[in-house]
């Protein structure tokens, strides 16, 4: 039995705990030697021969897939799939599982730190306060104001109970969405336009869909109260990126926090030359608990498949 292990987080010395059942396991290991995300022709040659993958945010292309015929099973380390080919996983028989909740707690609470720091400009008053500047500059309280959720899963979930924590009034597009959960939470259940048009500050929690590719235009940012904020710890490419630069020099938007960018790392964005724009790295997950959790959780499904052992989590089925 021959694995291929490519999260970054998921490397020798990193986290042997959840590597122990997998070095049981399997006859053979196979690591990332690049320290990033693999390409598809970094990916081919290291599956040659594997029968599992674990894998991290890597580009897992209909090439890639059919070039290794004896895969059985692709295990995502995370809730995300939108850069495997799913298709192509089925028709050659190839199991995609992935991780969802373990890291909902690591994200929404990097999300909303992302809005707190850009309600109260702490990126920008560090940095001028370490150049010596002693500027004042006023920010938005968030008691009072209204935050709208685009997309109400686990992540999401977290986020509300933050924002509700803070005194926010909080709204909710998702179509998929609970009902009862609102109710019960008192979150109200609204339409994505209805959403833009009241929010004072807007998370994303949503899958990269062609339906969601760009669904954050400038027609949607139009809608927002001036000077509202939006926030990103999902996946980029939603968020019209050109759109939203022209929004953060004009006012429209005070400002933009992103965790996720369309091109990863995001080399030349015009995005980070605005000082009203923080950026992270994709770090969401990255916290001791969640990398643990989907470490974990992810050895587990592949280990369960190859076992011939019943898998919740198949997203391919």
């Amino acid at each position: 039995m021959k694995i291929l292990v490519t999260p970054t987080s998921l490397q020798p010395g990193k986290n042997e705990a959840a590597l122990a059942p997998l070095r049981s396991f399997a006859d053979e290991l196979v690591f990332n030697p690049t320290g990033h995300p693999l390409t598809e022709d970094e990916l081919i040659p290291l599956l040659e021969g594997c029968d599992g993958f674990i894998a991290g945010l890597d580009t897992i292309t209909d090439k890639v897939i059919s070039s290794c015929p004896t895969l059985k099973v692709i295990s995502r380390y995370g809730a995300g799939y939108d850069r495997v080919d799913i298709q192509a996983a089925k028709e050659c028989g190839v199991a995609v599982t992935n991780t969802p909740g373990v890291n909902a707690q690591a994200v929404g609470e990097l999300a909303f730190g992302l809005i707190l720091a850009a309600a109260r400009k702490i990126p920008y008053l560090n940095t001028k306060t370490r150049e010596g500047e002693w500027v004042r500059s006023s920010g938005m309280e968030l008691k009072g104001k209204t935050l709208g959720i685009l997309g109400l899963g686990a992540i999401g979930k977290v986020v509300a109970q933050c924002a509700q924590g803070f005194g926010m009034k909080v709204i909710a597009y998702d179509p998929y969405i609970n009902k009862a959960y609102c109710a019960e939470h008192e979150i109200e259940n609204v339409s994505f336009q209805e959403l833009m048009s009241r929010s004072h500050v807007v998370s994303l929690h949503l899958p990269l869909l062609d339906s969601t590719r760009h669904l954050i235009d400038k027609e949607a940012i139009d809608r927002l109260p001036d000077g509202a904020i939006i926030v990103n710890a999902s996946r980029g490419g939603i968020i019209d990126e050109d759109a939203a630069y022209e929004a953060l020099r004009s006012g429209k938007l005070s400002g933009l926090g992103l965790d996720a960018f369309e091109v990863e790392p995001p080399v030349d964005s015009r995005l980070l030359t605005l000082d009203n724009v923080i950026s992270t790295p994709h770090t969401g997950a990255h916290t001791k608990e969640a990398t643990e959790n989907m470490a974990n959780a992810a050895v587990k499904n592949l280990i369960d498949l190859l076992s011939g052992k019943d898998c919740p989590y198949i997203v391919n089925q």
